[in-house]
């Protein structure tokens, strides 16, 4: 008997792993309160046991085009897994908004019922430190988070896995916002969803993945960065560094480390001192959030091909050493994720920098010629939007705390560009053109609005202008109807014009919307940063 039972519970053990690999499942993407994006084929995937058939059904009605209409719908599909185990189709188009709906997932021995599922407008929301700023770390967070029960925004974070190959999931879950669950979620994506809220009343999807001190190559897919050419010594220098490094070297370098702290942890006690900050483990580069590719694979890749209605980005604070590199690097960035998610015009919105002095002991340039290169995409990449902060930043600290405008501004373009709203004035003012004449420069703009003015109604600053000598010396800007005058005592034949040339400016040139005019040069002089590869 005792023979017996040692042989059955391995049989039934086997049959239970057996019955669980045959499951179909879904990636953590599709869950229990998520958003579908209205308007477009709701894309769909998972994995089963190969040759499986899934079947995925979803049944609602909805609130229309918002003048009475309803999109009554129902729909079911089936797709065959592959010899990997995965399956994905693609299900009809939900118009209208609302919920929930029923949404059912069969295979041939479970039944995944999605529960709580609305239909709306889905935004994915990434970059570096910024954007993954918390509520609980923004201006007013207290008061912020109390009014935050807002159950039709539905948020969900990827963790930050940076990996070496693309993933095909993550560990997280939808929920719906209110203050347990958004204190601790981008502040910057919650304003901006609940901004369009305000002015669509339709529920929002809110897909939080960014990476604090990351570069963008490491949001970008590998196949993307090889198809650069001149991004080829980027790559080069960190597989270098993968082949040369050991894990060994690093266990002993975090050691050494440790050791060294517990050493001056232990004297800071014994004099009555605070202990010093203990180290940050050194991460192998293989495995680094730097390295090229690292964070598309674990925090991109995994959402892809998820049908959504744009994406924001507030990044590039770890690209100034290589500002000009950015330039080519950031519309790649984007035309990839657009392939990746199936969309060629998927809008894309970001935020211009804030003022910061990033490197004592590097020129102030190196910050500007980072937003020339994102001036530069919002001009040549269609269906981008850029929202400038040069009025709300903090010079002495690169994590200024006022999201909430920061999420406006980004909101401001997608109700105007995305959404369509009418007579909205959504841009500071941005350069168009200069012209020399005589001892002056004249300066266009587009996105005016109601016209050019001052902030804070002082003279305009932060002008400069330079001769055919390329030195550059301070100037007066003058409005004159809806252009700027510039002139200098010092240079009596101006070529060129450059304003908030330098990365801690704040100046003060805005329309009469209050919304601030993007720093630029007219000059295309050789950048400083030009040829820095990594």
């Amino acid at each position: 008997m005792q023979l017996y039972k040692s042989l059955l519970f391995p049989l039934a053990l086997l049959a239970l792993t057996a019955s669980a690999a045959a499951e179909v499942k879904l990636p953590a993407i599709f869950g229990d309160n998520m958003v579908i994006q209205r308007g477009k084929p709701f894309v769909i995937w998972g994995t089963a046991e190969p040759g499986e058939m899934v079947h995925v059904s979803w049944v609602g009605e909805l609130g229309g085009d918002g003048v009475g209409e309803k999109d009554a719908f129902s729909d079911e599909k089936g797709a065959k897994a592959g010899a990997d185990g995965r399956w994905q189709l693609t299900m009809g188009t939900a118009k209208g908004a609302g919920g929930p709906i029923q949404l059912a997932v069969k295979g041939k021995s479970n039944v995944i019922d999605l529960k709580n599922v609305l239909v709306g407008e889905v935004w994915v929301c990434s970059g570096q430190s910024n954007m993954a700023w918390t509520l609980r770390q923004a201006d007013g967070a207290d008061k912020e988070i109390a009014g935050s029960t807002k159950p039709t925004i539905r948020l969900i974070t990827v963790p930050r896995v940076p990996v070496d190959k693309p993933q095909t999931d993550f560990k997280g879950k939808w929920e719906a916002c209110s203050p347990e669950t958004v204190a601790s979620f981008s502040a910057v994506a919650y304003f901006f969803g609940r901004d369009l809220q305000q002015h669509l009343n339709v529920p929002i999807g809110l897909i939080n993945t960014s990476y604090g001190g990351t570069p963008a190559e490491a949001w970008t897919s590998r196949a993307a960065l090889e198809g650069e050419a001149s991004l080829k010594p980027l790559l080069e220098n960190w597989d270098k560094r993968v082949q040369e490094e050991s894990p060994e070297k690093i266990t002993k370098q975090n050691q050494d480390a440790l050791k060294k702290w517990q050493d001056a942890a232990a004297k800071a006690k014994a004099d009555g001192k605070p202990a010093p900050a203990r180290p940050r483990p050194i991460a192998e580069a293989r495995r680094s959030q730097n390295r090229p590719a690292n964070l598309y694979n674990g925090m991109i890749a995994p959402l892809a091909p998820l049908s959504v209605r744009g994406a924001i980005w507030y990044q590039g604070e770890s690209n100034v050493p290589r500002a000009h590199q950015y330039r080519t690097l950031f519309p790649l960035m984007i035309a990839d994720w657009r392939k990746a998610f199936g969309q060629p015009e998927l809008p894309f919105l970001f935020v211009q920098l804030a003022p910061f002095r990033y490197d004592r002991h590097a020129s102030p340039q190196f910050g500007a010629e980072l937003w020339e290169a994102q001036l530069n995409t919002l001009k040549t990449v269609p269906n981008t939007g850029m929202a400038v902060i040069t009025d709300i930043g903090n010079t002495k600290d690169i994590h200024p705390t006022n999201k909430h405008d920061v999420g406006k501004r980004l909101a401001l373009w997608a109700r105007a560009t995305v959404y369509g709203e009418k007579g909205l004035v959504y841009s500071g003012p941005i350069y168009k053109a200069a012209k020399a004449d005589d001892d002056a420069i004249v300066v266009s703009f587009d996105h005016i609005g109601g016209g050019l003015q001052s902030r804070d109604e002082e003279a305009l600053t932060h002008f400069e202008v330079a001769g055919e000598d390329k030195v550059f010396k301070p100037a007066v800007a003058t409005i004159e109807g809806n252009t700027l005058r510039v002139t200098s005592k010092d240079v009596a034949k101006p070529v060129a014009v450059r304003f908030a040339w330098r990365d801690d400016a704040e100046p003060n040139l805005v329309n009469k919307e209050g919304l601030p005019a993007s720093p630029f040069r007219s000059d295309t002089w050789k950048s400083l940063t030009e040829g820095k590869a990594y």
